[in-house]
């Protein structure tokens, strides 16, 4: 296993601020940075697909359920850490192979990833994921469609011809599922341009459906509401802006025809511009130290609040404000933070239910042990070689630092777009 090491050391705070200031991280190099972020993908994908790869995983991980579980079939416990790694490890997998320890661990992993998908909708296999429940699949299948989006050449193409048609299958049965309105229409709109991106049969009135609402609900200043009404938690940053991003990217790609008026290109665009907004937002919240705030439901999701900046540095769209160097160095920073705790992980090598640690009671009653795999999500920025400019840039002092240590930092204006 890859060295897991901080990388971070503490510094003075600036002469002009209060004495009585708590010091400050100062960030690591773009190499110290990646190296930890190596460890940590490696950390959370190995117990996974190792398992998985030989078809063990529900045979030796028994996942952990929250206290006030609410009683549904537990196995979609599988179907969860799947989907949620793969989604946030699709874009390092995508990379090349190289003779480096990096490049031989991407080699492996990607390896038992198509092996895992193999069992994954194989009926006979022991590691055939839960399907066939009500609800809950329809989430997390968006997720295991949405990587095999974002690493179509590493993931979808080297599947064998009865696996893709499997989960063809697999995935248009889901339509059973009637989604609330709410972010699940998003999960419905994710599977069909999926189908639509491999050339089968999709439905395009879910995902006109899905855009249609968002639209209505966005509430201003890059923020959507989750439904009719607003809520302050993390699910712009968990769903709607990467999903509505990649719906509109497909739909864009494919130049699919809609059976309305909807203009694809201008509103990829203006979603683009509103989750720049939301990356500017979570950057500005990372505390002085990597903290972040313990706001709204699934905080056991972690640093999957910032899967807009770790997706915006992959696509090369980091707002003009924000610095490769700052958005890395503060995105790290909040992972070196909430990973201190060793207890983050069992002894097994899982992910636990918590926040900073081990915190059960934190776990709403549908989050179990495969749930917290979505934290994966924060790994994007790995699908950059490390030659790429935001692994080299100079680290920059993020906004709240600059704030707490007396030191200049730009205004926060609303937009109005």
């Amino acid at each position: 296993m890859l060295a897991l090491t901080s990388g971070a050391v503490v510094t003075a705070t600036a002469a002009s601020a209060a004495d009585s200031a708590a010091p400050l991280v100062r960030p690591a190099t773009g190499a110290d940075d990646r190296a930890y972020m190596m460890s940590l993908l490696e950390r959370m994908a190995s117990p996974v697909l190792e398992r998985m790869s030989r078809g063990r995983l529900q045979r030796e991980w028994a996942p952990e359920l929250s206290p006030t579980w609410d009683g549904r079939n537990a196995k979609v416990a599988y179907l969860e850490a799947f989907g949620r790694l793969m989604d946030g490890i699709a874009p390092w997998l995508s990379l090349p192979d190289d003779a480096t320890p990096e490049g031989r661990l991407r080699s492996k992993l990607r390896q038992q990833a198509l092996e895992s998908y193999v069992h994954s909708v194989d009926s006979k296999s022991p590691d055939y994921l839960l399907w066939n429940a009500e609800g809950q699949p329809l989430v997390d299948s968006a997720y295991f469609t949405s990587a095999l989006l974002r690493a179509p050449d590493a993931l979808w193409k080297p599947l064998d011809p009865k696996t893709k048609q499997r989960i063809v299958e697999h995935i248009q049965s889901l339509r059973r599922v009637s989604p609330p309105y709410t972010n699940w229409l998003l999960f419905a709109a994710m599977n069909e341009v999926f189908l639509l991106s491999v050339g089968a049969q999709w439905d395009p009135i879910r995902v006109d459906l899905a855009i249609r609402k968002f639209a209505e609900w966005y509430v201003g200043d890059g923020w959507y509401a989750d439904g009719e009404r607003f809520h302050l938690d993390y699910y712009n940053s968990f769903v709607i802006h990467p999903m509505l991003t990649q719906i509109l990217d497909v739909l864009v790609a494919t130049g699919a025809p809609m059976h309305s008026s909807l203009q694809t290109k201008e509103l990829l665009a203006l979603q683009l511009k509103r989750m720049q907004r939301l990356a500017e937002q979570l950057e500005r919240m990372i505390g002085p130290n990597g903290e972040i705030a313990p706001l709204g439901r699934s905080l056991t999701y972690r640093t999957a609040v910032h899967q807009p900046l770790g997706l915006l540095a992959w696509r090369k769209q980091l707002p003009e404000q924000l610095p490769e160097g700052q958005a890395r160095a503060a995105s790290v920073a909040a992972q070196r933070r909430m990973f201190a705790d060793p207890s983050n992980f069992d002894s097994n090598g899982f992910l636990t239910l918590g926040f900073t640690r081990h915190q059960p009671t934190l776990a709403n009653l549908y989050s179990n042990g495969g749930s917290m795999y979505i934290t994966s999500e924060s790994l994007i920025a790995l699908g950059l070689p490390a030659s790429d400019s935001y692994w080299t840039a100079e680290p920059v002092a993020w906004t709240m630092q600059r704030a707490y240590s007396g030191q200049d930092f730009p205004m926060d204006n609303y937009i109005s777009y």
